[in-house]
């Protein structure tokens, strides 16, 4: 199932995923209609439990739901003191891809190890100000990175551009690394994150704040082409 998924994942990339931490859970099954007609491929859901982060979002029954609603992939980010309490159930739920911060852990290693077992996709997340070196020991376990461009626990805020230096410094050492990053992400900061080398945009206010969806999310995208042209472009 895992690698299915993943591979779903890494075939719609370079991919928007809109973050339903900014959608009306009033109405959750027509905001996922409402993105699977603008064209989405991956939703992004943000786990958080008022400890690791200040905020409390939203559980396992969210994800349940959504997955009886659609068959996009879900990538859970759980921003959450204590991953492997929670990851079983999230797995059990339907999350296809699951992401703890390395900041929560002593050793990230097993963590990482311990839900791949659950037979999901793993990655590790990197809040602004924490050095990529905290990823050596478990890097080769991993199959996503995920770069905080803003601190975590809060949407609205603005894009760190620290960012694109780890973006562009992971790119080189490992190339195959899928890469995704959150925080502050619209039209105009996402052209240099994918410049950086990133495949996967979290994107919250840039389309949830728009009235047209398909218009909001083509705008990112196009965005993402254009750097992408300039970028080969410029190897060529």
């Amino acid at each position: 199932m895992s690698k299915d998924k993943l591979q779903a994942i890494r075939d719609a990339a370079p991919a928007v995923l809109p973050s339903l931490l900014q959608c009306d859970f009033g109405d959750l099954r027509t905001e996922v209609e409402r993105l699977d007609a603008a064209g989405t491929r991956v939703l992004h859901l943000d786990v958080m439990d008022g400890h690791f982060v200040p905020n409390l979002t939203y559980g396992m029954p969210i994800v349940a739901g959504l997955k009886r609603h659609t068959n996009m992939p879900l990538d859970v980010h759980l921003m959450i003191s204590d991953p492997l309490k929670y990851a079983p159930a999230m797995v059990d739920a339907g999350a296809d891809l699951v992401t703890f911060h390395v900041e929560a852990v002593e050793d990230p290693l097993a963590v990482a190890r311990a839900i791949k077992k659950l037979g999901v996709a793993v990655g590790i997340t990197l809040n602004p100000q924490t050095e990529l070196q905290t990823l050596d020991p478990c890097i080769d376990e991993i199959d996503m990175v995920l770069v905080m461009s803003v601190q975590a626990g809060f949407g609205g805020q603005s894009f760190d551009s620290v960012a694109s230096d780890k973006l562009r410094q992971l790119r080189s050492d490992h190339p195959d690394l899928l890469l995704e990053i959150d925080g502050g992400i619209n039209a105009e900061t996402i052209g240099s994150a994918r410049a950086a080398g990133c495949d996967l945009f979290v994107v919250g206010s840039a389309i949830f704040g728009q009235d047209d969806y398909g218009d909001a999310i083509a705008e990112l995208n196009a965005a993402i082409e254009a750097a992408t042209d300039s970028k080969e472009a410029t190897r060529s």
